[in-house]
Formats: C-alpha cells, sequence, structure tokens
C-alpha cells in the first residue's frame, strides 16, 4: 500500500478539489482508502457526497471541575492558574470551563483533591462510503484544540481500514500550512504532492511546505493550480522547483468549470472534459509512475 498526502504551504490554493480528482482518477486502475485530514475545514465530503457508516466522539482534552463539598475556598488554585478559569465564591470555587486550557496546574496544587481533570468531547470522526472507496473524516467543535490529535485518528483508522482490505493507496487530502495537524498527515506518507499557486508568495508558501516534507524525509512532487493567471509568477515556481530538483507532476490552468463541477457536488474530472480535466489526467499519469517506482 503507497501513502499520498496531498498539501499546501496555505489553504485556498484548490488542493481538496485536487483531491477530489484524484480519487475519481485513482478509483477506475486500483483500490482506495481516502482520508480528509482538514479537520479544522473538512470539505472534501462535499465534492465526494459520502454516505456515514460510523459516527464516534473524539476527545481532545479535558478541563478542571471543583467538588463543592470538598472545596476549602483556600483560593491556591486560583492564585496558580494562569487564564483566569477560576471563579472564587464564599463557600466553593467554581471552574469556567470556557476559560479553562486543561493545564492541570489548579489539580496538582489543590491540598484537599477537591479537583478533578474531566475529559471533554473536542469534535467528532466518522466513516463513509463514497463511490471512490471509504473515506475518513472528522469536525472539530469550534475553538476547541488539538486537531493534530484528531488527524493522527483519522490517518489511523484510515491506514488500518487500508492495510486490512488490501488497498492500493491511501490518498490523504492534508491540511495547509506546515504545522502539528500537517505533521500527523504526514506521518508515513510515501509521497507528498505540494499545490502551489501563481502569487506572490506562492515560492514561499511553497518553500515552507517543502522544508516540512523535506525534515521527514517525503518526496514531494509539486502541481502549479491556476498557472496561466500569473505566468511570471508560475515561472518563478518553476524555476524554484528547478533549482531543488523538484519534479513538477502537472500545471492546471483557471477553468471556470471546475467551480461549475464544486457547485453540483462532483470532482472536475467526472463533471466535464476540458483544461482543467486534461491537465489533472496528466498529473496523475505522472503521480501513479512515481508511486510506483
Amino acid at each position: 500500500m503507497k501513502q499520498l498526502v496531498i498539501l499546501s504551504g496555505k489553504g485556498g490554493t484548490g488542493k481538496t478539489s485536487i483531491a477530489a480528482a484524484l480519487a475519481h482518477l485513482a478509483s477506475s486502475e486500483m483500490r482506495l482508502v481516502l482520508a480528509d485530514a482538514d479537520v479544522d475545514a473538512a470539505n472534501l465530503e462535499l465534492v465526494l457526497a459520502p454516505t456515514r457508516v460510523e459516527e464516534h466522539p473524539f476527545e481532545g482534552g479535558a478541563v478542571a471541575e471543583i467538588d463543592p463539598d470538598e472545596c476549602l475556598a483556600c483560593g491556591i488554585c486560583e492564585g496558580v492558574c494562569r487564564f483566569d478559569a477560576i471563579i472564587p465564591g464564599e463557600q466553593s470555587y467554581q471552574v469556567d470551563r470556557l476559560a479553562c486550557e486543561g493545564c492541570a496546574a489548579c489539580f496538582y496544587q489543590c491540598p484537599k483533591q477537591a479537583i478533578r481533570m474531566v475529559p471533554q468531547q473536542a469534535g467528532e470522526w466518522y466513516r463513509s462510503d463514497t463511490r471512490f472507496g471509504p473515506l475518513f473524516h472528522a469536525h472539530l467543535f469550534a475553538g476547541q484544540e488539538n486537531s493534530g490529535k484528531l488527524v493522527t485518528m483519522v490517518k489511523q483508522q484510515a491506514r488500518l481500514l487500508a492495510l486490512d482490505t488490501d488497498a492500493d493507496l491511501l490518498l490523504v487530502d492534508g491540511p495547509p500550512g506546515i504545522g502539528c495537524p500537517v505533521i500527523s498527515a504526514s506521518a508515513g506518507a510515501d509521497m507528498a504532492l505540494l499545490v502551489a499557486e501563481p502569487t506572490i508568495s506562492g515560492v514561499h508558501d511553497l518553500e515552507r511546505v517543502l522544508a516540512t516534507t523535506d525534515h521527514f524525509g517525503i518526496p514531494a512532487r509539486v502541481l502549479i493550480n491556476k498557472t496561466d493567471i500569473n505566468p511570471a509568477r508560475a515561472g518563478d515556481i518553476e524555476a524554484f522547483c528547478q533549482e531543488r530538483g523538484i519534479p513538477i507532476v502537472g500545471r492546471i490552468p483557471y477553468d471556470t468549470t471546475v467551480t461549475e463541477a464544486m457547485v453540483n457536488g462532483q470532482p472536475i474530472t467526472a463533471y466535464a472534459d476540458g483544461p482543467a480535466t486534461e491537465a489533472l489526467h496528466l498529473a496523475w499519469a505522472h503521480l501513479r509512475e512515481a508511486l510506483r517506482s
């Protein structure tokens, strides 16, 4: 089984649209398992129209809770809290759950052991069926952290199913940027497809995510999206890749049909022929050969 993760140095580069198109193209040739690892803003399901078959809670951390019967109202917990999450009272103290960061300083300092750390549900993860293969995806609740941990959960479940079903490819739509969720999504990948766009910050965005994949020893390929909207900037990206010896697997031109396909809930390659579809066919051919080598 091979693992391909799709990344970008910033959001909005068309990463999910490309992931959906590659899922469509790859599914006609091999057995797929899909994972949407962008749990902070998961939207691959909008294009794949999945049917949920499993739903599971995700515990992302814990918040402090004070037992009023045991609390001495000594104020030690308030003194050690750096997030103003302890609310004083005459008989006992309380915790503002929205302000609590789960650091457990109060838990360790309470002389009466009147404080306990209560796990909280930070989101949900799902297994769904799509016409291209099983999809694992998730929803992180608003204001919650530990998205890297949730990404690991999604990726782990997808990998286990891929191994159990002897799938050929685990295709991961990764999160943007270079933070912990990206590291979690990239773990164990055989190849990273880096989606770049020809903007002023295009080379910088590409360089920062490439530094991440290089650090973890993940071979990278580059796909330039909307390459014709700014040929000069696209040329800068090409020159950067040539200088660093990074293969460019495709150059996708700007195509309004991509938007039409998204509105209709379809990958562009399944929706209509056109310049973007043709470029994605060529990109997949390059990726397929690279994954086989």
